[in-house]
Formats: C-alpha cells, structure tokens, sequence
C-alpha cells in the first residue's frame, strides 16, 4: 500500500468514501473483515479497529452475528446557539433546501394567547416548512409569530430564506425558552417527514423573545431515527 498513513486509517477512510458516494447507502452491509483483510493485505486486527472507530463514531452499526452495516445518519443541531437550519446543514457541507406547506394569518386560542401574552382571538402569523438535507427531509418546522415584531413576515419567499434568517434579522433575539420531547407524530408531520407514524419524532419547542414581547413561537419535527441534539456549556 503507497498510503503513508496506518493502514486501518485508510480502510477506515475507505468506507466513509463508498457511504459520501452513496455506493453504501444506511442498512447496507459492510464487506466482513477477512475480505477487507485481503483486499488491502492487512490483519483482521488492523481492519477491527477501523470498524471498531466507525462504530464508536456512528458510522456503522456492529450487529453480533450478523455483521456491520452503515448506520442511519443523525443530523445534529446545537442547543446552545440559535442557528439557521441552512447554515447548520452548511457546515457540515451538505444541500439545503425548503418547501412552504403553509403561509397564513391565524386567530390565536387560549393557549397560544396565554404563550405571547395575548388576548384569544389575537392575530398571529403561522407559517409550516419542510427543512431538507440532501434530498432527505429533516425538519417540519410549525411557527407562530407575533405581527408586532415581524409585520412583513406573510410576505416573505421561505423557500430561498429561512423564518429563522427572517427574523433574526427583523427582530434581534433576546432570550429563548426551550424544551425536548419525544413522540409519535400527527399523521400530516409524518407524511411531511416521509416517515411512518409509529417512528418516535424528537420535538423541540421554543419560544423566543424580541424587543420586550415573545416573538415566536415553534414547534420543531425530527425524525428520531436520523437526528440528535447537541450542547456544550
């Protein structure tokens, strides 16, 4: 082998290679580790730690007595910082793109009034977009805004800019408040999530603040199979 780096680094870099290609695709098998031995003339020892860090990474699955197979991959947003979606997928050097479902005035009832301190019947904005990662849809993000920071908000294009983008621009964070769930979706976010109804959905709930009222308030859809929360302090 002419790669200078250890050997089971290569094998390692190997399998990543064939999944970003998509020749391994998530529930495909991974050759055995005597057929990765021979291919590049190693011991099965070398080729175990590769798969060994694979594994630990998330990269595969290891399934004893069955084999390894490419893992379903897990998005990953951060808690700690409020960030577009678009830019989250950005940086992990993947394709982001949106679909409107919904772009309407709402009445608020009694619950939404109590959470932006309104009176029932208020006039809200309610928006729902689809997030898509490579193709793949990874977020349903159901929104509720308060007219009064964002009086534009029915008229923007949020299939070339996120709500978030929007109103981060138009009305400056000032504080949020957030909560995690996990639980089977509406049959409509399902559909939306291209996901079956019994697969648990992660669901973050925030609320967040603007010049001296509550701004937003949204209700974020994960498929639990293909996402996960992160956070340091």
């Amino acid at each position: 082998m002419s790669d200078k780096r250890p050997a089971y680094l290569t094998i390692k870099q190997h399998v990543l290679d064939r999944i970003q290609s998509g020749a391994l695709k998530p529930g495909d098998a991974i050759p055995g580790e005597e057929a990765l031995a021979r291919e590049f003339g190693v011991s099965r020892m070398t080729v175990n730690r590769a798969m060994r860090e694979l594994s630990d990474e998330q990269v595969v699955d290891r399934i004893q007595g069955a084999g390894t197979f490419v893992a379903q991959q897990k998005f990953k947003a951060t808690l700690v910082e409020i960030r577009n979606i678009a830019d989250e997928i950005a940086a992990r050097g993947h394709r982001h793109h949106s679909e409107l479902q919904l772009l309407e005035r709402a009445r608020a009832g009694e619950g939404l009034a109590r959470r932006f301190g309104l009176k029932p019947g208020a006039t809200l904005f309610h928006s729902v977009v689809v997030h898509f990662e490579n193709e793949q849809p990874i977020q349903v993000e159901d929104r509720h805004v308060n007219p009064t920071v964002a009086p534009d908000y029915l008229s923007q294009d949020f299939t070339t800019q996120t709500p978030n983008a929007y109103l981060m621009r138009v009305a400056p964070l000032q504080g949020v408040n957030f909560e995690i769930e996990a639980c089977e979706p509406p049959p409509r976010i399902a559909e939306m999530l291209h996901m079956p109804a019994s697969e648990p959905c992660l669901v973050l709930h925030r609320q967040t603040h603007s010049q001296g009222m509550v701004a937003s308030v949204a209700s974020l859809w994960h498929p639990a199979s293909r996402y996960r929360f992160t956070g340091s302090f």
